[in-house]
């Protein structure tokens, strides 16, 4: 295993000799999406003509089936087969592992006549057409034995429990800490339950090839979605190759598998042809995970200097009564500001609802919402500017575990964008500022999100056209990954981005961990970048050792890669031609990353700092974004468009969260309210205006050889909070309850007698 100051040598892509580091080159496969011609999982081509799969979904909370009724959709048109718990083929136990080292165990389908949660998989047509199969699915005919339910979380709060395995973190004696403080606040946010709503639907596309299963599906983690299937039929994961190589967003809600994975291979086996199954949109958000509701209290003491002498942040999640998950919207808090006194910590409380799961910035994003503004209550109290009180709580080692900062540009990012913004023409007494009936103000906030490197691998080959072909069982979840790949490899060997392929999404390629977690890019890109490394050494041995070649006999150590070619002094070679000799296959090598032994004894982060203004109608309560802008440090920035892109849609998602986002549960039936994008309201372009960002220089040399960092959830940190802070701002109101919607603002204007 490397040490971190391995990483900190000079190397091919931070010399960046070439310049296709940063470089803001077009998307990869771009042209491929923008024209129809890249396949999604339900467009793949067959080897025989498919038929299609129907899910059926249940329409109770929790409960029996006591009886179903399928007669009338098998004798519908084009009907093949209707599979219900009674008669779907032999799966493995839920929880099953036939092989120990399987990142997912089995997830069966329709596996008992048990309903736990509205939307849940109860049947499955296969038919010629997927109008028929959806119409004879409307057929099956299901009584339930309805159970008692809990589905309300704000008034379960009374059943929370501790989150499994995990304890409160304490640092010092929070409680005394708290009651010397000279100046307190004490107060609690809720963040509504939301969804992912992306554009393409869960989908898979199986068939066979012998005893061999092939599916082409949409998930995030190439071997999580192979093992899962394997474990689940019973097989050797070697028996399944999944293919997913383009996907239409993930945001953490792809990170699993779901039925139509399992109930396309199972068809596709049972009938001897292919199979598609698709989600519809409805299904997306009731049979899909979604990011749990949280209610956050938090608590900080601080002296007249505005000095934490004491800090809390508890919150409240939710998950599905056999499937917990915590939403960690406490953990970020750790991490942050200084105070000797500290308490954070998690309770969870099991409903009869959908799972709930990972969503973009998992944690960071609802639990920024309070403590952000409760950051800006304080500032308040104290008479400081919002910036000010932060960088006086700058702490100089990590405020929990006392480990150096790898690289921290807080403060940096909130002086800059203080100046670009213009917060010193902010009005800091709320209400003073006035467009025709609109209260004008602007809020702040600043963001925070972890840095990760997971093991991963990669294969490169070279062959004797010049072109190196980079493969990896890794995804591109709309991210940009094939394109940081393919300027990692091209700036490695010396090569253009025309010399250079990328092929990913294929199990039977050098696995990686997929994409989530802001992880992608660094731990994919970091195993083509040691990759290329082992490529670059094998082409040199290989010139030295050729009596043909005019390097034949020098050091290998000593040769450099530019332009297509060897180099060493005023020889060179190129690559192709020294490919040509290796054979008729060019030359294959494969490589990996995996985290240094040491690179935990720093304590790594990306940081932000979010500004917004908005105007706040005071007829209507209607609160508007009128511009907003961020200041980011991030690491070495691989491509600047895609960089951008990245940080200002978790902006935009950031403005959703704070203004507009929130799913509520049905009471009579367990559903969510809003089960299309037509209902659940997620930001369109009319909505977000002047949004601009900015990513400062910076490179890490402990998080990986390349300096980089994720930027995919960095962006939705601290953004709605900053749009909180500027409602409050701009009309003297002070909402703990999002999203800010019209008929919250305007009651809370009408309460004030404005």
């Amino acid at each position: 295993m490397s040490t971190v100051r391995d990483w900190a040598a000079p190397n091919p892509v931070t010399e960046n000799r070439t310049g296709l580091i940063g470089r803001p080159v077009d998307r990869y496969e771009g042209r491929l999406k923008v024209t129809g011609t890249a396949p999604y999982a339900f467009e793949v081509e067959t080897p025989a003509p498919p038929l299609y799969g129907h899910i059926v979904s249940s329409t109770l909370a929790r409960g029996r089936i006591v009886s179903i009724e399928v007669s009338a959709a098998e004798a519908a048109p084009g009907v093949v087969r209707v599979w219900t718990h009674l008669n779907v083929p032999a799966q493995a136990a839920r929880g099953a592992r036939l092989n120990p080292r399987s990142q997912r165990a089995s997830n069966p389908a329709l596996e008992s006549d048990r309903v736990e949660h509205y939307g849940q998989s109860v049947a499955f047509v296969l038919a010629d057409t997927p109008e028929n199969a959806r119409a004879a699915g409307g057929l099956v005919r299901i009584v339930y034995e309805a159970e008692p339910a809990d589905l309300d979380f704000l008034s379960s709060l009374d059943q929370a429990g501790p989150a499994p395995g995990e304890e409160d973190m304490r640092v010092g004696d929070f409680e005394a800490g708290y009651s010397a403080s000279e100046v307190t606040v004490d107060a609690t946010w809720f963040s509504p339950l939301q969804n992912h709503a992306q554009m393409e639907p869960c989908a898979t596309t199986a068939w066979w090839e012998g005893d061999k299963v092939v599916v082409h599906t949409s998930i995030q983690m190439v071997k999580g979605g192979q093992h899962a299937l394997a474990e689940t039929l019973g097989i050797p994961s070697d028996r399944v190759r999944l293919f997913t190589r383009y996907i239409g967003g993930g945001f953490g809600g792809k990170g699993q598998s779901y039925d139509d994975l399992t109930l396309a291979a199972l068809a596709a086996r049972e009938a001897g042809q292919p199979v598609r199954v698709a989600y519809t949109r409805q299904q997306m958000f009731q049979a899909t995970i979604h990011r749990p509701a949280v209610q956050m209290r938090v608590r900080l003491g601080a002296d007249r200097s505005g000095r934490l002498n004491a800090m809390a942040l508890e919150a409240v999640t939710h998950c599905a009564r056999n499937a917990p998950f915590v939403e960690h919207a406490a953990n970020f808090a750790r991490n942050l500001y200084a105070a000797p006194h500290r308490l954070t910590g998690h309770r969870l409380v099991r409903l009869d609802i959908p799972h709930a799961g990972a969503m973009r910035a998992p944690g960071e994003a609802p639990g920024m919402l309070s403590l952000e503004c409760a950051m800006d209550e304080l500032a308040e109290t104290l008479g400081l500017d919002p910036i000010e009180l932060r960088i006086r709580n700058e702490p100089l080692a990590d405020p929990e575990t006392g480990k150096p900062f790898s690289v921290r540009q807080l403060v940096r990012c909130m002086q800059e964008g203080a100046q670009q913004f213009g917060w010193d023409r902010r009005n800091p007494a709320p209400g003073a500022v006035r467009d025709g009936r609109w209260y004008v103000g602007m809020g702040m906030a600043t963001a925070i999100r972890g840095n990760f490197l997971l093991p991963a691998k990669a294969g490169l080959r070279l062959t004797g056209d010049g072109i190196a072909t980079l493969t990896q069982g890794m995804t591109d979840i709309g991210t940009g990954t094939y394109t940081i790949l393919a300027q990692i490899t091209g700036e490695t060997l010396g090569l253009t981005l025309d010399q250079v392929r990328v092929e990913l999404g294929d199990s039977d390629m050098p696995p990686a961990p997929g994409s989530g977690g802001q992880f992608g890019a660094a731990t994919a890109g970091s195993a083509a970048f040691e990759t290329g490394m082992v490529m670059r050494r094998r082409l040199a041995e290989l010139a030295a050792g050729d009596p043909t070649s005019p390097l034949y006999g020098e050091d290998p150590t000593l040769m450099d890669f530019a332009n297509g070619n060897i180099v060493l002094g005023n020889r060179s070679e190129s690559l192709a031609a020294l490919a040509a000799r290796a054979g008729p296959e060019g030359v294959y090598v494969e490589g990996g990353i995996s985290p240094a032994a040491d690179a935990r004894d720093w304590s790594q982060h990306t940081y932000g700092a979010q500004f917004t203004e908005v105007g706040v109608d005071s007829v209507t309560g209607e609160v508007r974004l009128r511009r907003m802008f961020g200041v980011f440090a991030a690491g070495r920035i691989l491509n600047a468009k895609l960089a951008k892109s990245q940080i200002t849609g978790g902006m935009i998602w950031g403005v959703g969260a704070a203004l507009s986002e929130a799913n509520p549960v049905d009471p009579r039936y367990g559903s969510f309210l809003h089960q299309d994008l037509g209902g659940y309201l997620a930001p369109v372009h009319a909505d977000i205006v002047n949004l601009d960002a900015v990513l400062l220089d910076e490179a890490d040399d402990k998080a990986n050889p390349m300096g980089i960092k994720g930027v995919g959830e960095l962006g939705i940190c601290g953004a709605g909070a900053a749009i909180a802070n500027a409602v409050y701002n701009a009309c003297g109101v002070r909402l703990r309850d999002y999203p800010l919607t019209p008929d919250k603002v305007l009651a809370a204007l009408e309460a004030k007698g404005l």
